[in-house]
Formats: structure tokens, sequence, C-alpha cells
């Protein structure tokens, strides 16, 4: 007899059908798994035999083969197990195996029975939903599967309560979607003293979700800046809180089946390989540009990072996602994020302070920030020269406007973008291009002017202009302007780097 199983194996956010075939045959007794599985996976034999035998079933002296088709398609992870040991069950005949076939089944299995959680299940549901179908998947994870809609799910927490539910003996309850929990932020703007100037670039570029970069000595208060920027953003849509959640998922990251409704701040180590970046690895997993996807990334001490490595942000801070080409899989993941950068001008930190300064500025300074490509400054809207804080600046009171207010007028322009970009696959001015972004950003006279003759002097890139286009929008919509006006594009020149970098 042969028992059929459907469950999913996932490549990026796409979730594929996998049907698991077990089939109990006459024979010497052995116990194989075909179809492209990994170590994981081929491991499940034992994770199986092992859970049956604590509910006190044995598998039959017979030939057992397990076949997980497509044959040609990567199978990789523990969430196989549950479908395989269902899929047993059907040919032995403990489970109805007509009753299986209306449902995806994921899940890793514990030696006593136990189903425990495994990545992937909001997919699995989408998926599920899709198709038609039910989703079986681990009692911890039925909230995040519920969060799918109008399908079936069953979250089972053990082997043996699952057998019962089948059999119609002890029904397993419906499980609720989790709830969608904003954490509370730490983090405000009234902790900074002084740089008025920053903050002001912050406050752009959260509404818009433009690219910054902060250059200034250690303490200035570039890391404290961008930990208050996602107090300052606005919260995730339902459509975006999915998405984010979709990846979170994905990599195993999705507490307690909520659904993520803040936007995500991820701030790796500056000693984080390529793989940990931007994704990709033995098993393809996604890397921390996706897991900051509609959030921030905030890379300190930028010039740290190894060069081929930030090197490889370029690609998706343009077109918003990742592609991992591996020999076995090409796997695309979403990656638009705000990259937040922190960098000291030099590597003693102190250039131009010729009381702490090193004796080999200015070439100490020069070498230090040719380790970030041109390029990749290229595409950072805002560079701001943080200064040392004085301490006049530091003796005040804290100012009078915080976070909540700057939020405030940032919720008020993205609204501006919202209902400017409704239609439209942008979202922010950020995302803006081509003729879109040429008929919301276009200045008026005396402002093409000044963008004229800047873009001469400051020898702009054509990316660069555009992004002096965009950033202009975001200052005009701050002040709730229809056009673009000289003074909006004189203070979005203002924040563009001027001297060259190698």
């Amino acid at each position: 007899m042969v028992a059929h199983v459907a469950t999913v194996a996932f490549l990026g956010l796409e979730a594929r059908a996998v049907e698991v075939q077990v089939q109990i045959a006459p024979g010497m007794p052995k116990f194989l798994v075909v179809g492209l599985p990994d170590k994981a996976v081929g491991e499940s034999r034992e994770r199986v035999h092992a859970a049956l035998s604590a509910i006190g079933l044995a598998l039959p002296p017979k030939r057992i083969t397990v076949n997980l088709s497509p044959a040609d398609l990567p199978k990789e992870g523990s969430h196989y197990d549950l479908p395989i040991a269902l899929g047993l069950l059907g040919a032995m005949g403990v489970i109805d195996a007509e009753t299986l076939a209306s449902y995806v089944v994921v899940g890793e299995l514990g030696l006593d029975g136990r189903v425990a959680p495994s990545p992937g299940v909001l997919l699995a549901a989408l998926h599920a939903s899709e198709r038609g179908l039910g989703l079986v998947c681990p009692v911890a994870q039925g909230p995040e599967a519920a969060w799918a809609g109008n399908i079936e799910v069953i979250a089972a927490p053990d082997l043996l309560r699952l057998i019962g539910h089948f059999k119609g003996g002890h029904p397993l309850p419906d499980p609720q979607p989790g709830e969608a929990v904003v954490p509370p932020r730490l983090a405000d703007l009234r902790q900074v003293k002084g740089q008025e100037t920053a903050k002001r670039a912050l406050e752009i570029a959260a509404a818009g979700a433009h690219n910054l970069l902060m250059s200034g000595p250690p303490g200035a208060g570039k890391s404290l800046m961008a930990a208050c920027l996602p107090g300052i953003l606005p919260e995730l849509t339902p459509a975006e809180a999915l998405e984010v959640s979709m990846v979170a998922s994905v990599a195993g990251e999705l507490p307690e089946g909520r659904l993520i409704r803040a936007r995500p701040f991820r701030s790796p180590h500056h000693s984080a390989s390529m793989a940990a970046l931007v994704g990709g690895g033995l098993k393809v997993r996604p890397g921390e540009v996706s897991l900051a996807h509609l959030g921030v990334l905030f890379l300190d001490e930028l010039p740290e990072f190894q060069r081929t490595v930030l090197d490889s942000l370029r690609q998706p801070l343009e077109t918003g996602k990742i592609s991992v080409a591996r020999a076995n899989a090409h796997v695309t993941f979403p990656a638009r994020v705000q990259l937040i950068a922190a960098m000291n001008p030099c590597r003693c930190g102190h250039l131009g302070d010729a009381a702490l300064g090193c004796s080999r500025a200015p070439k100490c300074a020069a070498d230090y920030q040719a380790k970030v490509s041109g390029p990749l400054l290229d595409r950072i809207d805002l560079h701001v020269d943080v200064a040392a804080v004085a301490a006049a600046d530091l003796v005040l009171p804290p100012p009078a406007e915080g976070s909540k207010e700057v939020a405030a007028r940032v919720a008020a322009a993205r609204a501006i973008q919202t209902a400017r970009f409704e239609g439209h696959t942008a979202r922010t001015n950020a995302e803006a291009d081509g003729e879109l972004l040429d008929h919301i950003a276009t200045p008026d006279e005396p402002g093409r002017k000044l963008l004229a003759q800047a873009a001469e002097a400051m020898r702009l890139s054509a990316r660069g202009y555009h992004r002096v286009l965009r950033v202009s929008r975001t200052i005009a919509d701050l002040a709730e302007a229809e056009t673009v006006k000289r003074v909006h594009v004189a203070e979005a020149l203002s924040y563009r780097r001027r001297a060259a970098v190698n």
C-alpha cells in the first residue's frame, strides 16, 4: 500500500509542493528515504522510528520506502518528520489515508513523540490556503498559521493527540491568530544633546526611507541616534507586516506565532560574513539585509566591514531584493531596506582635533575612508558630519522635542506618499524612479537651475542626481509643499558627499 501526504520545500519565500509517498512492501526490513534528502531529512528515519515507539507503535518488519516527490528538488530541514510519520501511519492503516490527502503537513518530531516547531510555517499555511487544503503544524506555531486566513489548522502538541484527532476521539482546539505586539522603544531623541543637523537628517531619512551615513568622532551620539530611528518610523501596514513576518518565519525568528508590526532593526557586527549579511550558506537562508526588509539595517563602524561584504549590498540597495545563486538552487529574498551607517572619520577617530588626532593625519583619514567603495557611498542619500558634543551641550536640559513629536511629522509625510503612490509599486520617495520620479519631484525653475549648477560643480552621477531629487521631494513633503522649491533642493544638496572616495 502507498500513502500520500502533502508537504512543502522552501526556496526563498516560495513554498513548493512536495508529495511524501510512503510504501510498505514485502521484503527484508529496511527504511529508505529517497528524493534528494539532506542530512536532516535522512536522519528523520531515526526520529520517526523513536517517536512511533514512544507511543507504543512498531514499524512492520517489511521494506519501507519514503519518496519525496519531485525527486529532483533538493529537500532540506526537519519539517519533513511529521509528514513522513503520518504517511507511515496511513500506510499502516492507523489513520485513514484519504483524510491525510486533505492537509499540508509540516513539523519536527522529538524522540518522545512531541511535535517541535520548524521554520516556515506561515509560508506553508499560505501555500495550503492557495491549494484549498488544511494545515497540520506544531502547536507552538498554530497562532502563526492562523494568520493565513480561511484555512483549517490542526496544531498538534504530540503525535498521540494528533492520531486521536484524526480518529475523531479527541479533537484538537482551533488555534487563534497570535497578537501582533509592537515592542516599546527604549531610545528617544530627547536623550540626544545638540546634533541638530544630524537629527534633522534622521527625520528626513525616516520620512522618505532614505539611506543615511553619519561620520564623526567616537562618543558623538551616532549609535544613539540610529537607535532612535525605529521610534520615529511608522508602524507596518497589515500587508507589510505579512511580508516581514514571512521572512522571519523562514528564518525561524517569528516569536510565539505573532506577526511583526514594528519595523525590523538589524545591527550586525562588523565581523559578519557575506553569507550572514546578504544570505546564503550551505542551506540558503535569508541574511541580515532580508531580515531587515521594510525596516532598518544599521552598520556601525562601516569601514571595519570587509570591503567585499559591503559591496555585496550594492545590488539589494538598488533593486530591493537579493538573489543567491547556488549550483543546486537559485533563491531570491526581498531586501527593501533603509541603510543607516556610522563611521569615524579616521582610524583614531579624532581627525581635525590637534589635541587628540594622530600624527598620520590626513593620510590616515584617506586610507580609512577608502575602505568603503565610491559606488556604495553613491547609493547613500544623506551624508552628515557629526561633531563632538561639547560639555556646554551636555549640561543643558533635555530638548523640548523628542521622538513623539518627530514621529508625528514623519507619519504626516508618509501619509502624503501613501496617497501619492496609490496604484504604483513604489511605497516611499526613496523607491520612486523613472517617469514617476520626474513627475513628482521636478523642482520649480529656480530649483532646476540650482540643481543643474550643483550637478556640474559637485560632479554628481546620474544616480546621485536622482537621489537628490528624491530627498528634495521628501523635504518638501515634511514642509507640506506641493512643489519642490529651491530651498528644498538646497537642503538636499547640503547632505550630498562632496569629496570623492577612491
